[in-house]
């Protein structure tokens, strides 16, 4: 089904000969050099088996005594590229044991456009001599496109050059959106801009971690080498975040071993985000903190093997990050570790340290947290005004479905119970956790939704309307105006998917849930969000000392950000002085312990009469205020 022989001068001659006696026409296929020195006569072994060198070999023919000539085409060279697997090797006239060992390959790669070529000859001539496929996996890729969606063409003009990313972003960022922008089988958009967004998202976020640690562990002398603090007696964070790290080199490890690309690298943007994001931020403190105590240490330790383990894994991917990273904190610190990333071990997990349990919880925590988040922002509350509350809930169904039966009631309790004693207990074991990072005075959990909520029905014109038909102004208008507790039952039934029975002039109506639209609204001093199946609400009522506090966390950030500007060491102790309007000078000295904690200062002072400070004006929330930094 695909032609032997091309009409072309250069390539491989196709090794088939042919008695040029019109009357005769024989033909011989040569198998080898040693055959044609055989067939003409003449030691081959140092012919150039190319033309025109190959055409000049000719031998008697064995049927008529004519001259056996080699016809003038060439091989296909797909046929070439089909015999690639025992061509590499020379096979079969030498390295027969290294191509047993080799054959099948573990896998190939190439474009999908080689779907009916490279992979069909390979296909077709390994089946022919071995009755097998000569590969055993194959990751074929899908075609490049450019950012908005179309084919790359110097027509078009939107062809990328390699080098214009290659200069502006590195070949790092570059490997790396290849591999995370989708399936290698899918095509996939490439731009300039969508591998820095590979920067800006990823690479940047490792690096500040990897800095953060190098900045601190230089500063206490960090040593790799000092006895390690037990896992178990670790914080809590450090052991999720090693359960973490230790499924992620297994899940890594899995996809690398079945050819999943996606599934060798998204999974360590995620962990890089949770590093970031949750464990870092959440333990700052303790790397703050001047005493070097078993705690210290183990933050120290704990995100040491991370970020040496992050390096290992990205090897294959980041080469030259990874190298970096490797080279400093492992090869540089360790005399007995390899000199390279690139000739490390491959890292080990230990289910020992995985605990799903604890990274379940950490992860729902997670998502409360974001979801309160969300509530504060739907308020315009910054993160640094503290609030008096955050409760979370989930429906309650038992509400919901009072009226569809007694036993769907009670065995919908026996399902739910353990959802709220989950929730219950992971937002009473890291209640600190989630009041510090939605900054509350209090967390609570509530198994049925609190009267924080208020709801409103709008029926759909196009759907309850085509139904109803000439009933549907009424039943539109029960539905927006019934007592408040109807329309609280209604929406909490609607909301589990069920339908509702209204009652309208004495007719009794039936009302799905894709007839009506559902809307909830925070109930007068409070702020509420709702996704993964829950419920936050923040308490919005701002107390004069909670106010006072909020502005003393924004008067901390100012003094950070003069640190900052005037050159100082993370380590500088410093002096403050400052000159503000009334209402924040009364928030700076009822919380001065907490600013000079927070700053490094020795001394808070008001006035600005001292000489030599670095200094700068700010305006926030209607206040004013000169402040002063110098090193004490």
């Amino acid at each position: 089904d695909w032609a032997l022989g091309r009409e072309r001068y250069w390539g491989t001659p196709l090794p088939v000969w042919r008695c040029d006696n019109s009357d005769c026409g024989h033909m011989h296929c040569v198998g080898s050099v040693a055959e044609l020195s055989e067939l003409s006569g003449a030691d081959q072994s140092n012919l150039d088996l190319h033309r025109p060198y190959v055409d000049e070999v000719t031998f008697p023919c064995p049927e008529c005594g004519g001259t056996m000539r080699r016809v003038p085409e060439l091989i296909d060279v797909w046929f070439d590229s089909g015999a690639m697997p025992v061509a590499q090797w020379g096979y079969p006239f030498q390295n027969q044991e290294l191509f047993k060992d080799q054959f099948p390959a573990d896998y190939i790669c190439e474009a999908v456009d080689q779907t009916r070529g490279w992979f069909y000859s390979q296909h077709a001539i390994s089946t022919m001599l071995f009755g097998q496929t000569d590969f055993k996996n194959v990751i074929c890729l899908g075609h490049i496109l450019d950012d908005q969606g179309r084919k790359m063409s110097k027509s078009l003009g939107n062809i990328v050059e390699p080098w214009s990313v290659l200069d502006k972003y590195g070949a790092d960022a570059f490997r790396w959106y290849m591999y995370t922008a989708g399936p290698p089988g899918e095509p996939r958009r490439f731009s300039v801009e969508l591998v820095g967004d590979v920067v800006r998202s990823f690479t940047l976020t490792l690096w500040n971690v990897y800095s953060f640690f190098v900045t601190y562990a230089n500063l206490d002398g960090f040593d790799p080498a000092a006895p390690r603090v037990p896992v178990a007696q670790r914080d809590p964070l450090d052991r999720w975040i090693l359960s973490e790290l230790h499924n992620l080199v297994r899940e890594v490890t899995d996809a690398y071993e079945t050819y999943d690309v996606p599934g060798a690298t998204r999974p360590i943007e995620q962990f890089v985000d949770r590093l970031s994001n949750w464990y870092l931020r959440r333990s700052r403190r303790r790397f703050w903190k001047s005493e070097s105590d078993a705690d210290k240490q183990a933050a120290y330790q704990t995100l040491y093997e991370c970020l040496v383990t992050v390096a290992k894994l990205l090897a294959p991917t980041m080469p030259f990050l990874s190298e970096a990273m490797y080279r400093n904190l492992a090869a540089g610190a360790d005399a007995s570790a390899p000199e390279s990333v690139h000739l490390a071990f491959w890292p080990e997990w230990d289910a020992a340290l995985i605990d799903a349990k604890l990274m379940d919880d950490m992860r729902l925590a997670q998502k409360l947290v974001s979801l309160g988040h969300a509530a504060r922002n739907s308020a315009n509350l910054k993160v640094r005004q503290p609030l008096k509350r955050a409760v979370f809930a989930v429906d309650d169904i038992n509400a919901v479905l009072a009226s569809i039966g007694e036993d769907l009631q009670k065995r919908l309790d026996e399902q739910m119970k353990p959802v709220y004693d989950r929730i219950n207990r992971i937002v009473e074991e890291l209640q600190a956790t989630i009041a510090e990072e939605l900054n509350v005075k209090a967390v609570d959990f509530s198994s049925s939704i609190p009267d924080i909520v208020s709801y409103r029905l709008n029926p759909l014109p196009q759907a309850l309307g085509r139904a109803l038909k000439g009933d549907f102004p009424k039943v539109q208008r029960a539905l927006r105006e019934g007592a408040p507790a109807d329309v609280d039952r209604w929406a909490k039934t609607l909301l589990a998917g069920e339908p509702i029975t209204v009652e309208v002039d004495g007719q009794m109506y039936t009302v799905t849930p894709d007839q009506v639209e559902v809307q909830r609204e925070a109930a007068e001093g409070y702020a509420v969000a709702e996704d993964y199946g829950y419920l936050a609400a923040l308490a919005t009522t701002l107390t004069g000392d909670l106010i006072r506090e909020g502005l003393a966390r924004e008067f901390v950030r100012r003094v950070q950000t003069l640190r900052k500007d005037a050159g100082f060491e993370i380590s500088d102790r410093i002096t403050i002085r400052y000159q503000a309007s009334d209402r924040l000078r009364d928030a700076v000295q009822a919380h001065a312990g907490a600013i000079r904690a927070e700053t490094l200062a020795d001394a808070l002072r008001e006035g600005l009469s001292e000489d030599g400070a670095y200094s700068d004006t700010f305006e926030f929330d209607g206040e004013r205020v000169t402040i002063g930094v110098r090193r004490a």
